[in-house]
């Protein structure tokens, strides 16, 4: 009897010594031992401002998918409330916001910021260069991430992948293309080295936001304007305001969007949501990639059979032309700086790489489905 007695009073003791340590010693931190501690409660209130018009198809939605996918993956730790442009400032100074913090994030495309740096310019999108399956494979695993961010770090900022339009159509114009001397004098909307293209072809490129395309090509601004390809196109109304309807994009094979991040406000998270946000912009990367190729061609079939609109096809000698001059712009570009030099080595070797592969993957493959 008393032993059992003393054995009773041993396991009540042991189990009000574990409820002691159960309420006392909770771990601090529910990551890797010896972690810092994470506020998991604090929450941040971030704005991300944009180039493109609220809610625009794509790329405007793109952005909201976005920054609703970083408040469901956060939890509601982070969460995101877009600007389209000229909603909080004007669509080309959102670089500058986001660089100072009035704003934390920024949507966009890395072209427009030619003027802070010739090499952004590779991030986004070389006539001739990289498709979107190409782009993402040197960004995430060829090493064109890193120099990405080498090239923002100098403005506070941090570069992420995070939308893709893919192989884009070559624009609208009211008189048909047969020569390279059908481009000179021709005034068109074409941003980053595509527009350097045109102006050696003898034609004038002109940067417009999105919102300035239709009334600009209708009222008779600009001769000619490139936006993206039908999905965008047919909601912009771009063919009440011109006839012909061209393809290839040469300009822009796989234009990369980007969503880039305040430094200060970026480093502010925990790692958990440092993690988090760049892997949801990893997420509406591909997603936006896929719209697109699911949503395009319907809108060119309505374009062409609702619309009657003329599909035209830049002629062979046209493409074999500007192919040469690009070569010659991008190679000018990379002599610039230091920096655009090694940007421009990793791309070029990488496009190498990736058409010797492709040659005998995608193009064997399409050329064998018969498309």
């Amino acid at each position: 009897m008393k032993r059992r007695t003393f054995l009773h009073k041993l396991g009540a003791g042991t189990l009000a010594a574990g409820g002691t340590l159960a309420a006392g010693c909770q771990p601090q931190d529910q990551g890797s031992p010896g972690s810092a501690p994470t506020a998991r409660s604090e929450t941040f209130q971030w704005k991300m401002v944009t180039t493109w018009p609220k809610n625009f198809p794509g790329m405007g939605t793109g952005a909201n998918y976005l920054a609703r996918i970083i408040g469901e993956m956060s939890g509601g730790r982070v969460q995101v409330r877009v600007y389209g442009a000229n909603e909080l400032v004007p669509p080309f100074e959102i670089f500058d916001a986001v660089g100072r913090g009035t704003a934390e994030m920024g949507h966009g495309a890395s072209y427009y910021w030619k003027g802070k740096s010739e090499a952004a310019q590779f991030f986004s999108a070389v006539p001739f260069g990289l498709t979107g399956q190409e782009m993402n494979a040197w960004l995430y695993h060829a090493g064109g991430m890193e120099l990405w961010e080498e090239v923002y770090a100098p403005f506070g900022l941090v570069p992420t992948a995070a939308g893709n339009t893919g192989v884009q159509m070559g624009g609208w114009f009211n008189k048909e293309i047969h020569s390279v001397q059908d481009l000179q004098g021709l005034k068109m909307r074409i941003p980053g080295l595509g527009g350097e293209v045109l102006r050696r072809a003898g034609g004038t490129p002109v940067n417009l936001p999105g919102g300035e395309l239709f009334t600009s090509l209708q009222s008779g601004a600009i001769d000619a304007v490139e936006w993206v390809g039908p999905y965008n196109d047919l909601a912009f109304g771009l063919h009440r305001a011109a006839r012909y309807y061209y393809y290839p994009g040469w300009h822009e094979p796989g234009t990369t969007l980007e969503c880039f991040i305040n430094r200060k406000a970026f480093e502010a998270l925990p790692p958990d949501l440092q993690s988090i946000v760049k892997n949801a912009c990893k997420v509406a990367n591909l997603d936006m990639l896929s719209e697109y190729t699911a949503r395009n061609n319907d809108a060119l079939r309505s374009l062409v059979d609702e619309h009657q609109v003329e599909l035209r096809r830049f002629p062979d000698d046209v493409l074999a032309t500007i192919r040469k001059m690009s070569d010659e712009v991008v190679a000018e570009i990379a002599d610039k700086d230091a920096l655009s030099r090694k940007v421009y080595e990793s791309f070029l070797a990488f496009r190498e790489q990736a058409m010797a592969w492709h040659d005998l993957s995608e193009r064997a493959y399409l050329n064998a489905r018969g498309s």
